[in-house]
């Protein structure tokens, strides 16, 4: 028998293809894609109430017989339509603002249901609607219950899908198989599954709604836990080619040439990361610390490691000047213990990209630093021993395999500078071991970070000249412009050529993604010397970039970029001995940008950063898991449902440990429903 997850929803009744193609707007293909829409929210319609026992401002829900309608022109030109409806109570009205085709529905004689602000004129209750339904027929699902209310798409009813809804539980909710274990589900006091997708949609009351929905969350949680350490295993159950031994000389010695002390948290990092290297299964490690801790260093240590034992690595980068930062700073610190390191980006020149891939292939470049660029068919390596990747959700899992699958069982070090909240680390990355870098190395000055107007920007400008001339240095990032790397590449020298006219005292950079790495290379080392005092770049300095002189991040319309983003951007400065500053540049603007900056200007943890990053954007939006090769969750969301990620994570460890195949036949439901409900996610699942 089919699954939900097989059965197109195009069949179901009440739907047909042209119906069907507006469920597909709702990422709506299937019964079981409708069976987990889930509602946004409810209405308790179970008590009707009088319009006027609502207050001033109060939200009502009503419904009526049309009994006259009435459009007006405001003098703005707004349209105005006004319904007088009538209840049991007697006559109330509804009103639409600009939305003439309202009169196409709202005729003499029909039947609406009408939600929305109650205000008063004249002592006479009206409905400002922000949402209606029209018509009747749905089995009395609208009116006197607790009515879901769901996400919708244009020429889709709330009516509509309410009766599609309803029709499909009727049909599929008692055939449809439970897939968690029964001790599981007593233990833990979770609705069987039938019943928690009829109660989810139509409950009984608000209590037993969410009763259905823990249950579904748990349900996904734990599958998706499930596949993400059944993966892990799989991994560690192969025992790999190669083994490090214990640091040798060219670890000790690369230690020594470090001109600083690790710090405690790099130390605890770096024995966790060796031990790994140590061990007969391959490492499967995510690094996590936030901008400025040093991560790259206990990076720089692994792939050390790896070259002494024979082994290559290969460090992964988002970015070319991020992949040319750490290339730059590898062979530095290279040069004094013999490894060999090679850069492999897109903008390599043929004749000397050919010589650094027979670098490569014969193993005499011990350390391969690049873009995607390593994952390309023509790269090949002799011995791969340690893949490591920077800042892995600018990748996916997809990119991840594919360098993985360059060597044979290598290790693989996962590294991120934007701090990711415990629980969505779980979701993400649940197939790795956590590694944190909890501390900032001493020496790191906070980042006093404010936020002024484009009217301030005069004040802004003497404060960079008044620093300046204190011998110190300051960026200027522009506008984010997503459209294309060429109009953030004008919009740059624009600025550029605007500041060159208002401190004509100084040398001003220019650093943008279209100009070639000898020009890059050439900007970077001139502002690393202060032979360039001001550096007008777009957000290409995100990452990586690291001049101890620089004290000042100047970041113009700032509400179009992310908090991660922002962080990142700030993390530029604070790296020396000075006191430094971030200056956010923005009109008042949304109240979600004005909430990231606010944000910044009173936080300067990264991982406090992250988890009011993750409750103002959502889960959703936090990374983007159709991104990262995860299934973008349906019902779950990992800020409000964190408890119940820990727990399904630890009953998904504890099933798997007496049934590691899923070849009982709970295991086998478990695995069916897997691969049929994350087919997408099918190097996890399969």
């Amino acid at each position: 028998m089919a699954s939900i997850w097989e059965k197109p929803a195009q069949y179901l009744k009440g739907v047909g293809p042209q119906r069907a193609r507006l469920l597909a707007r709702l990422g709506i293909h299937s019964v079981g894609d409708l069976l987990y829409h889930l509602p946004r929210r409810y209405e308790d319609r179970t008590l009707c109430r009088p319009v006027k026992a609502y207050g001033e401002g109060e939200t009502a829900t009503a419904e009526g017989e049309v009994v006259a309608v009435q459009e007006t022109r405001a003098r703005s030109g707004m349209s105005v339509l006004r319904v007088a409806l009538r209840d049991r109570w007697g006559i109330f009205y509804a009103v639409w603002f600009n939305q003439p085709y309202v009169k196409k529905v709202a005729k003499v004689g029909a039947r609406l249901t009408v939600t929305g602000k109650v205000k008063y004129g004249f002592g006479v209750p009206e409905i400002q609607v922000a949402e209606f339904e029209a018509g009747e027929g749905d089995e009395g699902l609208s009116t006197g219950r607790i009515v879901p209310v769901y996400p919708l798409t244009e020429k889709l009813s709330q009516r509509m899908l309410r009766t599609v809804v309803f029709n499909t539980l009727k049909a599929e909710a008692a055939s449809c198989p439970e897939i968690l274990p029964p001790d599981l589900l007593a233990s833990h006091g979770l609705l069987e599954r039938g019943r928690a997708l009829c109660a989810v949609h139509f409950p009984e009351s608000m209590a037993e709604a969410e009763e259905a929905r823990r249950r579904l969350v748990f349900e996904e949680l734990f599958l998706l836990q499930v596949a993400l350490l059944r993966h892990r295993q799989r991994v560690l159950a192969v025992e790999k080619e190669h083994r490090c031994g214990a640091d040798g000389p060219k670890v000790r010695a690369l230690r020594e040439h470090l001109p600083f002390t690790l710090t405690p948290a790099q130390e605890r990092a770096w024995r966790e990361i060796a031990r790994d290297m140590e061990s007969r299964y391959p490492m499967q490690r995510l690094l996590q610390g936030d901008v400025g801790s040093g991560k790259t260093v206990v990076a720089a240590l692994a792939l050390a490691k790896a070259a002494e034992n024979g082994l290559q690595g290969a460090l992964m980068a988002p970015t070319e000047i991020l992949a040319e930062q750490h290339y730059l700073n590898l062979r530095e610190l290279y040069a004094a213990v013999g490894i060999e390191a090679v850069l492999l980006t897109g903008s390599t020149k043929k004749e000397e990209r050919l010589k650094r891939l027979a670098a490569v292939a014969n193993g005499e470049a011990a350390v391969v630093v690049g873009t995607h660029a390593l994952i390309q068919e023509e790269v090949s390596f002799q011995r791969l021993g340690l893949v490591v990747i920077d800042e892995q959700h600018r990748f996916g899992v997809r990119q991840r395999g594919l360098l993985q699958a360059k060597g044979k069982t290598p290790d693989v070090l996962v590294m991120t500078a934007t701090p990711i909240p415990r629980t969505l680390a779980l979701t993400l990355y649940g197939d790795l071991d956590l590694t944190v870098i909890d501390a900032l190395p001493p020496g790191r000055q906070p980042v006093k970070t404010v936020w002024l107007r484009p009217a301030e920007l005069g004040r802004v400008y003497r404060f960079v000249r008044a620093e300046v001339e204190k011998g110190r240095q300051a960026y200027f990032v522009c506008p984010l412009i997503e459209e294309s790397e060429q109009l953030a590449a004008q919009a740059a020298s624009k600025l550029a050529r605007e500041l060159e006219e208002i401190f004509p005292a100084f040398r001003i950079g220019l650093l943008h993604g279209r100009l070639k790495l000898e020009e890059r290379d050439k900007v970077m080392a001139a502002f690393r010397r202060n032979d360039v005092q001001l550096l007008v770049a777009t957000t290409v300095v995100e990452v990586g970039v690291d001049v101890p002189n620089a004290t000042v991040m100047v970041i113009l319309d700032a509400d179009r970029f992310g908090l991660a983003q922002l962080h990142q951007l700030r993390g530029r400065v604070g790296r020396g001995a000075h006191a430094s500053y971030c200056i956010l540049i923005a009109e008042r603007t949304t109240p979600e940008a004005a909430a990231r900056m606010s944000a910044l200007t009173t936080l300067a943890d990264g991982f406090a950063l992250a988890e009011e990053d993750l409750r103002l954007r959502g889960p959703g939006e936090f990374f983007g898991t159709r991104q990262s090769g995860l299934p973008e969750l349906k019902v779950a969301n990992i800020l409000r449902d964190h408890a119940l990620l820990e727990l399904a994570r630890t009953e998904a460890a504890r099933y798997l440990e007496r049934d590691p195949d899923l070849v009982s036949p709970a295991g086998r439901m478990i695995k069916a429903e897997l691969e049929a409900r994350f087919a997408n996610i099918k190097n996890l699942v399969s």
